[in-house]
């Protein structure tokens, strides 16, 4: 007795219902690998965001609401400024690679929305700033050659409602001061693409903020000693530091708190799946209780019985798992899209990452949960006694 083709013929039997139970089992590893790709996806691109960010410390004013979000939130006021002769004496340190100024300013733009909305500018160090941020790509243009010139750079979602292209005018709202558009971004997912970068004197002398900084970007040397030269920037008066590795640490710790969410409902997809195989596996026993009793009476081991309907279980698990990792493939980008929709921020890159190992461990988690469902139809298609089945039958 060919088990395998035993096993095949009878799932065929009944092919609405092989087809359903196939498909939440293919449903349930869809759930799955798609969430374990989301899960590594999104952290590794939380971990390329952070690291692009090209500085690992930002200092600022203490009390400043550097981030855009913050300061849209805000209606552009509570801004509060640094000396610029913090950069000679942040310089100083030896562990400093490089450091970049940035001056952010708002103006509230009336023509934004309904009601208005801040236009956030930020004046950046033309020499330094491009090398800090390598992630920033361009659709059109490029960056400014001087730190002085009325010229603009306009995040991907700052150009689209602009409706501006390179070449084009841009009026600061209130002030009347005219830039022109010389670079457009391509989109990052990051607050960069709502931002409109100035050469940063330029900024001090339109928003008469000469002297003044609203952030300072520190690059520092990969060998140096974080802790201590932490430390001294926190001995700095009036300024506040803010650790990129620190904010590392706390995005990741929210990364691993979603990861106990995200494990949850993939628990919860497995249990589903083993509940569909073991409804289909049970009724096919059942309904074949006479046939199995026939087979028993014509020499076959309990163990044969066993492996019959456990080869059942095999079979449809596979067809399931292998269904929904192609699924889960296919339906990537889609999903990624979603995603992106809903979520407040997204990091760069693949955000739904299923790769060859997140396949494999979301079919085999599949395929083992499935083969454990089906131990307890295959124990009781083992102990038909076959006298009892076949009388059962012809009743």
């Amino acid at each position: 007795m060919n088990i395998y083709s035993v096993a095949y013929k009878n799932l065929l039997r009944k092919k609405v219902r092989t087809a359903l139970t196939a498909s939440g089992i293919a449903l349930s590893a869809w759930v799955l690998a798609t969430l374990f790709g989301f899960n590594r996806g999104y952290e590794s691109g939380l971990n390329r965001d952070v690291d692009n960010m090209g500085f690992q410390v930002l200092l600022t004013a203490k009390g400043c609401p550097y981030e855009a979000a913050t300061l849209m939130l805000k209606g552009g006021t509570g801004l509060r400024y640094m000396e610029e002769d913090v950069v000679k004496t942040v310089s100083s340190n030896k562990e400093v690679e490089a450091v970049t100024r940035m001056l952010m300013q708002g103006v509230f733009d009336p023509n934004k929305g309904d009601s208005g909305a801040i236009a956030a500018y930020l004046g950046v160090d033309t020499h330094t700033f491009p090398a800090m941020k390598p992630y920033l790509e361009f659709k059109q243009g490029g960056w400014f050659k001087t730190n002085d010139g009325y010229e603009a750079v306009m995040g991907y979602e700052a150009a689209e409602l602009e409706a501006r292209e390179v070449g084009d005018p841009l009026l600061i709202p209130d002030l009347g001061t005219e830039l022109k558009v010389v670079g457009v971004l391509k989109r990052t997912g990051t607050q960069d693409d709502g931002t409109i970068f100035l050469p940063l004197d330029t900024v001090q002398k339109i928003f008469k903020k000469e002297g003044k900084l609203t952030g300072l970007g520190i690059k520092v040397d990969k060998n140096a000693d974080m802790g201590a030269f932490e430390n001294r920037l926190y001995d700095l008066p009036d300024v506040q530091v803010v650790s990129m590795a620190q904010v590392k640490t706390t995005i990741m710790s929210l990364v691993s708190s979603a990861r106990v969410i995200v494990f949850a409902i993939a628990f919860i997809a497995v249990l589903i799946a083993m509940a569909g195989v073991v409804n289909t596996i049970l009724m096919s026993v059942i309904e074949r209780y006479g046939e199995i009793g026939i087979l028993k009476s014509m020499g076959a081991m309990p163990l044969d019985i066993f492996r019959m309907i456990w080869m059942e279980t095999a079979i449809l698990c596979s067809l399931g798992g292998f269904g929904g990792i192609l699924l889960s493939l296919a339906t990537a980008r889609a999903a990624e899209a979603a995603v992106r929709h809903f979520l407040p921020y997204t990091p760069n890159g693949d955000m739904i990452a299923v790769n060859f190992s997140i396949a494999a461990g979301a079919f085999g988690v599949i395929f083992v949960g499935g083969l454990l469902s089906g131990v307890y139809p295959a124990w009781r298609a083992a102990r038909v006694r076959p006298l009892e089945a076949i009388r059962n039958e012809g009743e």
